[in-house]
């Protein structure tokens, strides 16, 4: 077995993503590699997208998902579809079925170059989030930041997209908030036994929201997916969207939106947006060490 793999540095909405072809190993990327990579400016990143061979019959690919404090995650929507443009410009396909430590997520790219992933049912059961204590209606707990006669942020929705997610509503800018000092708290408090992702949600329409988001493991992003779907269901859970909306994510760098759909006949939920192919490399999954290819081409690339 060689000691390095490639590697592409890709974004979601500028959410940075690295998707890793470890196909054909047994071994993984290792949270010491997480962190070096994470460590360099040029290959810091929000998770790395491991793409391991199937474990199931019927699926493409097992994804090991890690953050860049080397932690693991169970979702991530934006890297899942970093992963199809890349797996689709290798094999020509353009519906994919890949397996998670959260489950199934079925994927497909479209002709106009977005890409669909179906992220599954949201969770709303307190104890299957996880809450650390009992909530009979989870689109509204008992929890805030600031004066208790005056609160910063406050009751927000909490749910899983196969990882846990607190939604406080906004009326102003999400990029208005100290996310980057109240994140860290929220993130880590005793409320959530497993830590949580901690996204500002600002409803501008009955069909459109605005998002930032503190990543759980990952810190302040500039997007993330399952974030993004989380606030969706969250709208349309206590009324304040129809289940279809648009999702201006506020950090990202860039204009494009997301397009979360909460489908009522199954309950699942579909994010649809864009994904960039930035430059590709082979990095070492032991130490994190990398060299960039010298050749790199624009557009959709294959690993």
């Amino acid at each position: 077995m060689t000691d390095n793999v490639q590697f592409a540095r890709m974004n979601g909405l500028g959410n940075k993503i690295l998707v890793v072809d470890m196909r054909g190993r047994k071994d993984r990327v290792t949270p010491a590699a997480a962190i070096a990579l994470n460590a360099d400016p040029a290959t810091a990143f929000d998770q790395i997208m491991a793409i391991h061979d199937p474990k199931a019959t019927g699926t493409d690919a097992w994804i090991d998902i890690v953050n860049c404090d080397g932690s693991m995650a169970q979702a991530c929507g934006n890297g899942t579809r970093c992963v199809v443009q890349a797996l689709a410009a290798e094999t020509g396909k353009k519906a994919f079925t890949f397996q998670t430590v959260a489950g199934i997520l079925n994927a497909a790219e479209h002709e106009d170059g977005t890409i669909s992933v179906d992220m599954g049912k949201p969770v709303f059961a307190w104890n299957r989030i996880p809450l650390a204590e009992e909530f009979a209606d989870t689109s509204r707990i008992e929890l805030q930041i600031g004066p208790i006669d005056n609160p910063v942020l406050h009751s927000p929705s909490a749910m899983s997209m196969g990882n846990p997610h607190a939604i406080f509503w906004v009326d102003k800018d999400p990029m208005s908030f100290d996310l980057d000092r109240f994140g860290p708290l929220l993130e880590n408090h005793p409320m959530f036994p497993e830590r949580a992702n901690i996204t500002l949600a600002q409803v501008l329409s009955p069909s459109s929201l605005r998002t930032r988001t503190w990543e759980r493991g990952a810190g302040l992003t500039l997007a993330c997916g399952s974030a993004a779907c989380a606030a969706a269901v969250s709208a349309a859970r206590t009324g304040r969207t129809g289940r279809k909306v648009t999702i201006d994510v506020s950090s990202a760098p860039a204009p494009a939106r997301l397009t979360i759909e909460w489908r009522e006949r199954d309950d699942h939920v579909i994010m649809t947006g864009p994904a960039e192919w930035e430059w590709s490399g082979t990095l070492n999954p032991s130490t994190g060490t990398w060299q960039r290819d010298e050749t790199g081409a624009s557009g959709a690339q294959a690993l």
